[in-house]
């Protein structure tokens, strides 16, 4: 078959590796579509999206309407005559009318393997769930949220270490892959076989709020830790710690029986900052104070002589 005409739509960091891939796979890469610049910054000047900025470098035609409901935007789409949409992390919803203008549809590349986390948040609710497993789903999409059948997935294990950071990294490149094989079989005029979700096991990946992430200390200290893993690199957890409002980068529980009330300091040393909890104690590693930036929890009792504990 001829070069099939694709439409990108995404927007974040996410998003890029599936642009390159697409951009690689050897389509006519019609129109990217990215949300509308935003202020950003501290002179909150208006910014474009990074998925914006790498079109742009690869000359291809950037739209940024603020929502595909309007019937303007909709006819923008169907005068692109695309036969696929590429949708990643593109934030806007895409109504029944514009699903229907390309002519296999739209694919969507969701982190987590469906039907577990569909919605906004599948990467930090994977881990403050304490999943071993996630993965990636390229899928054929609806009208519902993250409902289509899947076409290709791609498990992904989620390491006793991760961070909502480095499991973005890892699915973001996993995405571009399933694309770019889902790309290839289009090519070839051999459409993915598409595979209806099962209807157990579903789950709801809802938006991280801010006030999530203030840590409560009578909680079990392998929770807290999941959640400083889920909210790095934001929003971020923060606790008060004797007093003080400190933002936790990174810390490690620890389950060693103990009297002592949450949030009581168990020990201070080079290795960590000891916090009681509700279960076991949490040991700070990485911490950083209001105005400050993240510094060594070393260097952090350096400053808070007061936290040493008696010989």
């Amino acid at each position: 078959m001829s070069k099939p005409r694709v439409v990108f739509a995404g927007t974040p960091h996410f998003a890029l590796p599936s642009l390159e891939a697409t951009l690689d796979s050897g389509v006519e890469l019609v129109a990217v579509y990215t949300q509308p610049d935003r202020p950003s910054g501290r002179g909150m000047r208006l910014s474009a999206s990074p998925v914006k900025q790498r079109a742009l470098a690869a000359g291809v035609p950037v739209f940024q309407p603020k929502t595909l409901r309007d019937p303007i935007a909709q006819q923008g789409l169907r005068e692109l005559l695309p036969d696929l949409v590429v949708v990643v992390a593109y934030g806007l919803i895409l109504p029944k009318a514009a699903l229907k203008i390309p002519v296999h549809g739209c694919w969507n590349v969701h982190g987590s393997m469906l039907p577990r986390w569909r919605g906004a948040a599948p990467v930090q609710r994977a881990i403050l769930a304490g999943d071993t497993m996630t993965g990636v789903c390229l899928m054929q999409m609806d009208a519902g949220l993250d409902t289509g059948p899947v076409l290709l997935p791609l498990p992904v294990p989620i390491a006793a270490d991760e961070t909502s950071g480095t499991l973005h990294d890892k699915l973001a490149a996993a995405g571009a892959q399933v694309l770019a094989d889902g790309l290839k079989l289009l090519r070839a005029n051999l459409k993915p076989v598409a595979q209806p979700q099962p209807a157990d096991g579903v789950t709801y990946a809802a938006k991280i709020e801010k006030s999530e992430a203030v840590l409560d200390l009578s909680l079990p200290a392998a929770q807290l830790e999941r959640s400083i893993r889920a909210f790095h690199p934001w929003p971020v957890a923060e606790l008060i710690v004797a007093g003080e409002r400190l933002r936790i980068h990174a810390a490690c529980a620890l389950s060693a029986r103990h009297d002592a009330a949450p949030g009581s300091v168990l020990a201070a040393t080079r290795d960590g900052l000891d916090l009681a909890c509700g279960d076991g104690f949490l040991r700070l590693v990485r911490v950083q104070r209001e105005g400050g930036r993240p510094i060594a929890i070393a260097d952090y009792l350096n400053a808070r002589r007061d936290l040493a504990l008696p010989a």
